[in-house]
């Protein structure tokens, strides 16, 4: 029976994406998690033998625990947390109840080593616009909320990624690169195996705004115009990319809860606004 303290695969669905998401630690032991690599998204693995040592870095935040059936490691886990003063629930079924849920999961493979304070570092080009955007977007949201984002001088990306032992994106000739057709946001869907219908439609627009296809998404055009605007008001890449984020958290609710929704005006006498 589920607890006041679990949380529902249909409720961790709607936050998973967005600004509200809670952190979501990943506590299955190391057999489980070899039988299935993948893990939830933007999901920090985490040993819970060692909660006690660990728990105080959560409190005052909300968080999300997932062991494989959410069972005893989730729950004992979730009420260490809580008791460091942490808002912790376990995801009721774990890991099984995800999975079986269709709910989406992160492939491994290609996500960065972390750095000593278990971030991803990534570098760039400066004076982003369209997809040197977007991609620190995903990842922020579905990858690793407290990702490094590192804009040089386009001929000192490859350099600063082997000095600071970052990955480089959105750039000619690496792995984070345009693929045909397709941007490095579309790249990045495909290596992480993150499609769904909603990611699809962001990236369609991305894809339209990045390659001047704008005929591919009607929204391209509003997102190409929003930033280039952003790119003129921020002289900082950090700061424009802060007030982007905001900007594809719209798109992404749009393309996942919006898409039928359309607005009227003058509103039809008699309905209500």
């Amino acid at each position: 029976m589920a607890t006041p303290d679990a949380i529902t695969t249909a409720q961790l669905t709607r936050l998973v994406g967005t600004p509200d998401a809670p952190i979501i630690l990943d506590v299955r032991v190391a057999d489980d998690h070899a039988a299935d690599p993948r893990i939830l998204p933007a999901s920090t693995r985490r040993d819970h033998r060692t909660v006690s040592s660990w728990a105080n870095a959560y409190t005052g935040r909300s968080v999300a625990v997932v062991c494989q059936r959410g069972q005893k490691l989730g729950q004992g886990t979730a009420a260490w947390l809580r008791h460091a003063g942490a808002q912790a629930e376990y995801l009721e079924g774990g890991f099984e109840a995800w999975e079986q849920g269709k709910g989406l999961l992160v492939r491994p493979e290609h996500v960065p080593p972390r750095d000593d304070e278990g971030r991803t570092v990534w570098v760039t080009r400066t004076r982003p616009k369209i997809d040197r955007i977007a991609c620190p977007w995903l990842i922020r949201r579905f990858i690793d909320p407290t990702a490094v984002f590192l804009f040089v001088a386009p001929a000192e990306v490859a350099a600063v990624a082997e000095r600071f032992g970052a990955t480089p994106f959105d750039i000619e000739g690496t792995f984070w690169s345009h693929r045909g057709d397709g941007c490095t946001f579309d790249a990045m869907l495909d290596e992480f195996g993150l499609h769904s219908d909603a990611l699809d439609r962001v990236a369609a627009i991305v894809r339209s705004a990045d390659t001047a296809a704008l005929d591919l998404a009607p929204q391209a055009a509003g997102l190409l115009a929003a930033s280039l605007g952003l790119s003129r008001m921020h002289r900082d890449d950090l700061a424009q990319l802060d007030a982007a984020m905001g900007l594809y958290d719209a798109f992404y609710r749009w393309a996942r809860d919006a898409v039928g929704e359309t607005h009227d005006w003058p509103t039809p006498a008699g309905a209500r606004s």
